[in-house]
C-alpha cells in the first residue's frame, strides 16, 4: 500500500509540473505574439488555453482521490493541499495569459503605435518569476520560492511606473487615448501574473517548511 501511495504522490508531482510547462509556455507565446505583432501566435494561445484547464481538471481530481483513499497525514498532507493551490494558481496564469493575447487581437485592429513603456522587461520579470517558482516547487527549495517573493516589488514598480507612462501619453496624444488604455490592460495582466507567482512560492513554503506567511509582513515573508 505505501509503494502504492508513493507512486501516486510522484505521478501527482509530475501532472502538476506538467500544467505549469504548459502554462509557462502558453505565456511566453502570448508574449511573443505582443511582441511580434503575430495575431496567428494570440490565436494558439486562445486554443492551447483548452489542454490547460483539462489538465487542470485532472490535477485536481486525482489530489481528491488521494486524500480520500489514503488520508495523507503531515509532509504528504502539506504537499496535497500545496498542489491543489498551485493547481488553481497556474490555470489563473493561464487565463491571464489567454486575457493578454485577447487584448491584443483586440487592438489589432487600432491603428498600432510604440507602446510607452517597457513591456518586454516586464513580461521577463514575468517569466522569470513563473520559472523560478516552478523551480522552486521540483526542487522543493524554500529559499528559491523567497526568491520569487522579493522579485515581486520589481513588478509592482514596473507596473506603477507603465499608469504613469500611460498617463502622460494620454494627455500629450489624446487621438491614440484607446490604444494607450487597453496597452495598460498587457501591464495589469502581467502584474497579476506576478500575484499568482507569488501565491505559488507562498505554497512551496507551507509545502516545505509548514509555515502559512501568506499574511505575514513582508520583512517576515522573507526571513
Amino acid at each position: 500500500m505505501a509503494l502504492y501511495f508513493q507512486r501516486e504522490m510522484d505521478r501527482l508531482k509530475k501532472e502538476v509540473l506538467t500544467v505549469g510547462a504548459m502554462v509557462e509556455e502558453n505565456l511566453g507565446r502570448s508574449v511573443r505574439a505582443i511582441l511580434k505583432r503575430d495575431p496567428k501566435l494570440a490565436e494558439d494561445v486562445v486554443s492551447y488555453d483548452r489542454d490547460v484547464d483539462d489538465m487542470e481538471v485532472e490535477v485536481e481530481e486525482d489530489c481528491l482521490k488521494i486524500l480520500a483513499l489514503h488520508q495523507p497525514v503531515a509532509i504528504d498532507l502539506r504537499f496535497i493541499v500545496a498542489v491543489l493551490k498551485i493547481n488553481s494558481d497556474l490555470e489563473r496564469i493561464g487565463d491571464l495569459a489567454v486575457n493578454l493575447a485577447e487584448r491584443f487581437l483586440h487592438m489589432a485592429n487600432l491603428e498600432p503605435m510604440p507602446l510607452p513603456y517597457d513591456l518586454g522587461r516586464m513580461a521577463d520579470v514575468a517569466q522569470s518569476m513563473l520559472r523560478d517558482a516552478l523551480d522552486a516547487l521540483v526542487n522543493f527549495d524554500a529559499d528559491q520560492a523567497r526568491r520569487v517573493l522579493a522579485a515581486d516589488d520589481e513588478i509592482d514598480q514596473l507596473h506603477k511606473e507603465t499608469y504613469r507612462l500611460v498617463q502622460e501619453a494620454v494627455l500629450t496624444s489624446p487621438a491614440k487615448a484607446e490604444v494607450l488604455i487597453n496597452s495598460l490592460a498587457f501591464s495589469r495582466h502581467l502584474e497579476r501574473i506576478g500575484d499568482h507567482t507569488t501565491n505559488i512560492a507562498e505554497d512551496v513554503i507551507y509545502m516545505t517548511e509548514g509555515a502559512i506567511i501568506r499574511h505575514r509582513h513582508k520583512s517576515e515573508r522573507l526571513d
